[in-house]
Parts: structure tokens; sequence; C-alpha cells
């Protein structure tokens, strides 16, 4: 996979998406004044950060609040006749099985750092599956 933001958008035919960069920023900033502590910002759910060991991809940026672990991008997808928990999204074939599912489908794309389990949502986007 690739961490061209254009190629990431590619698969929402015009579903359109939401970046959370803003509430990133605001998130870091609270860390670092204090307003928000470093255990409610580095929370990471147990699975979440066995996904983010086994199917994720890097980023090539150090995390934002410990500065040593590697920061990895994880993508889960929910819709239609998907698991409650969404499903991981992490090779091209994953993209082409979901987009061969009928119905519409929201991807949820999280970055997460493995050694302090900080986490936040980078961004969501809607993907159309086959009509």
């Amino acid at each position: 996979m690739t961490t061209d933001p254009a190629a990431l958008y590619a698969p929402t035919r015009g579903l359109g998406r939401v970046d959370y960069r803003l509430l990133r920023e605001a998130t870091l900033t609270g860390v670092r004044q204090g307003r928000i502590s470093r255990a409610d910002a580095c929370d990471a759910h147990p699975e979440l950060l066995r996904a983010a060991r086994s199917y994720s991809e890097e980023t090539g940026e150090p995390c934002p609040l410990c500065g040593d672990g590697p920061l990895v991008l994880v993508r889960y997808v929910f819709g239609p006749r998907l698991p409650p928990n969404g499903r991981c999204v992490a090779t091209n074939g994953d993209w082409d099985r979901i987009r061969r599912r009928k119905g519409d489908f929201t991807c949820y794309v999280v970055e997460v750092c493995s050694d302090c389990s900080w986490n936040h949502l980078r961004f969501r986007f809607g993907v159309a599956g086959a009509r």
C-alpha cells in the first residue's frame, strides 16, 4: 500500500471524506499543556495494537508524542455484511474485495504508535461498492 494521500482517497468515488487533523493538533496541544493526560492520549486498545503490528503501513513519521516509535496507519472498513467490528484492510487485494461487495462502506484510517500506544483517527472516507 502507499502513503500517497491521493492514492489513499482514490476509492472514495465522490462519497466524501473527513480529515481529523485539527482535532489531532488540539489533542497534542492539550497533552503538551497538561490539559489532557498522556495516559488518555496513549490508550490504544490491545486489538488496535495487534492490527498495527500485523496489518498496517508505516508512514515514515515518528510518533508525535514519544518521538521514538514509528507511526503506522491501520485501516478499518465498516458496512453491509461485514463483521460488527469492521474489517481490517491492509492490501490492494483487500480493497478489491471490498469494492466488489454491494453497498456503501466507510473506511476509518487510524494512526498508531506501538511503542507508547498513541492512536488517533486520521481521516475517514466513503467507499462505493458494486452496484
